[in-house]
């Protein structure tokens, strides 16, 4: 048995019918219903809500205005539900409606909450559809994007696999789009600064993501285990001969070994109160001694952050090198940073911890 997450974006099943290509859904559910008829456990991230509530609001183009977008957002997830919920039951499949924000991922018991539901759902052999709650929604706790968003679902339940289904063929050496010899990239053997320079930044008509938005969810991804496969969604029986272990569009290759759900809830998923830089041995004794952080590396702090809040770790030329849950609060790290050990408690009459951040809480990103 395989855990398999399938990302459908908005280009896939926006028509014009209802905002919606109900055709497209059907065979979506068809292929979905065969891979999960082979022994596999499956869940859907689904756009398609906002392009839903488009056509039912009578707008022509996406709303930029986050009142409309939500209105939107509102109208078109009871059709978009709707229509997965007739499509699946052909196959005699139940589906069940899981929306999330930043916030269900970024707090840790919102976090295990999430994963117990949807580890539950997948018991009952039900295939849980999870969108983005773009209704409630705000800058400061949206994903950003499906893809995002899908990366972050394909972690938190510890999946095999995770497909995105795009409008193209896959990963190309350039935009096929303006250039017709561009040659398509069928693996990935890392995600490097000039594969996500290739991807560029694009946006579509009726979704919010491009492919640079799915290479950064393949980064995510792949660095915790899980092999990606960007295919052409639009293509009949891709899927599933993706699934079977036909190569189709762009394999990224998965790291060896998985880091625990919890180191990978501090890197991908809680969100960052403050900022703590370190000197050049610090880094190098994280980076490559796997050491913990001591207050006697850290040379500056910004934020403000109180115990056990999640902090980037910087170098001294601001890059991000790890992040961690903090064992000391900003105001007191400012009182103990460059000091050794022994001196904390004459310092803050108090000592939690010698370590600012312990390694066992502490990712290198």
């Amino acid at each position: 048995m395989k855990r398999i997450v399938i990302k459908i974006g908005s280009n896939i099943i926006a028509g014009s019918r209802e905002g919606l290509d109900i055709s497209v859904i059907d065979r979506i559910a068809k292929d979905v219903s065969i891979i999960a008829a082979e022994e596999n456990e499956v869940v859907i991230v689904s756009s398609g809500a906002v392009a839903a509530g488009m056509k039912k609001l009578g707008l022509d183009t996406r709303p930029a205005d986050i009142r409309f977008k939500q209105a939107a957002a509102a109208v078109g997830q009871s059709s978009l539900m709707w229509a997965y919920e007739k499509a699946f039951a052909r196959y005699d499949n139940k589906v069940a409606q899981v929306l999330l924000t930043r916030e269900d991922f970024a707090e840790r018991k919102k976090y295990i909450n999430s994963k117990n539901t949807l580890m539950t759902l997948l018991s009952f052999r039900i295939i849980p559809v999870i969108n983005e709650n773009d209704t409630v929604a705000i800058d400061e706790i949206r994903f950003g994007d499906n893809d995002n968003l899908a990366a972050l679902v394909a972690m938190i339940i510890e999946a095999d696999h995770l497909f995105i289904l795009s409008d193209v063929d896959g990963l190309y050496d350039d935009d096929p789009g303006n250039n017709p010899h561009a040659e398509l990239i069928s693996y990935v053997e890392d995600i490097t600064p000039d594969i996500e320079q290739i991807a560029g930044e694009s946006r579509s008509g009726v979704g919010t993501g491009g492919m640079y938005s799915k290479i950064l969810a393949a980064k995510k991804a792949t660095s915790h285990g899980i092999a990606v496969n960007i295919i052409n969604g639009r293509k009949p029986g891709i899927l599933v001969a993706t699934v079977r272990g036909q190569h189709c569009g762009t394999f990224f290759r998965p790291r060896k070994g998985r880091i625990s759900l919890r180191k990978g809830w501090i890197a991908y998923s809680s969100r960052s109160k403050g900022n703590v830089t370190l000197d050049d041995g610090a880094v190098n004794a994280i980076k490559d001694g796997g050491k913990s952080l001591l207050p006697s590396g850290i040379i500056a702090v910004e934020g403000n952050f109180e115990v056990g809040d999640p902090v980037y770790c910087l170098n001294t030329e601001g890059k991000i090198i790890a992040k961690g849950l903090i064992n000391y609060s900003s105001s007191d790290i400012r009182k103990i940073m460059g000091r050794k050990t022994h001196e904390i408690e004459n310092i803050l009459g108090f000592k939690y911890s010698d370590e600012a951040i312990h390694r066992d809480n502490l990712v290198v990103v």
